[in-house]
């Protein structure tokens, strides 16, 4: 039995993980950094399935494979000329994490929120657009996607308030810092501790997504 001590034991594993995957990668100790990358998202998708076997659903099943592509995307992003193929896995993850919070309340058609972050990716998208060269249409593709897996996570929280939908509305805004600091790093101007700050907020928001579609898997109701 999976018990609420062991998801901290699995939380704090995270947290080990993810800080010695940026430590051997600001070391420069490549193999440790390599290992390390996939294993910190494997033990965040560890949180949905340990403990929820007795539990299957379309959500869960949606969020297993959303997870699935985000650690086919780190390994890809490992190497510099799979770059696109890295993007094209992780617009896969947004996707299905969209058709996740879909299938979880409907679609929610905020406009305000949908004006703000569509506003932000537009800006984004436009600012960036000198330097993209022929990613311009994978990036454009790929902003259009993640700002609606985010407005659809924030949709979550704006129907129903409750704290693990504040743990989504929060995820998806970090997860979208995250890709704009990539974006910015790679195609704009690289700044000082760029990883730590791209794996770190990346982390933090999935985790923050798995640990709350945990407790939405496990729920009553579901």
């Amino acid at each position: 039995m999976v018990t609420s001590r062991s998801v901290t034991i699995i939380n704090i594993c995270i947290g080990i993980s993810a800080f010695l995957a940026m430590l051997s990668e600001a070391l420069g100790q490549t193999v440790a950094y390599m290992l390390l990358k996939p294993l910190t998202t494997i033990l965040v998708a560890s949180l949905l399935l340990l403990g929820t076997q007795t539990r299957p659903s379309k959500f869960k099943g949606l969020m297993v494979s959303a997870f699935l592509f985000c650690l086919l995307g780190d390994i890809l992003l490992l190497f510099p000329a799979y770059f696109v193929f890295g993007l094209a896995a992780f617009l896969v993850a947004h996707l299905l994490f969209a058709s996740a919070f879909l299938q979880l309340k409907g679609f929610r058609p905020h406009w305000i929120s949908f004006l703000v972050l569509y506003g932000i990716g537009t800006g984004l998208f436009l600012w960036l657009k000198p330097g993209l060269g022929e990613f311009m249409v994978p990036v454009g593709v790929y902003v259009v996607v993640i700002c609606f897996m985010a407005w659809q996570g924030i949709g979550l929280f704006l129907k129903e308030r409750s704290k693990t939908f504040v743990w989504i509305a929060v995820a998806v805004l970090l997860f979208m810092f995250s890709d704009t600091m990539i974006a910015i790093a790679k195609f704009k101007t690289n700044f000082d501790y760029a990883s730590i700050v791209i794996l770190s907020t990346y982390w933090l928001s999935i985790g923050l997504i798995a640990n709350a579609a945990r407790r939405i898997i496990l729920s009553p109701q579901s």
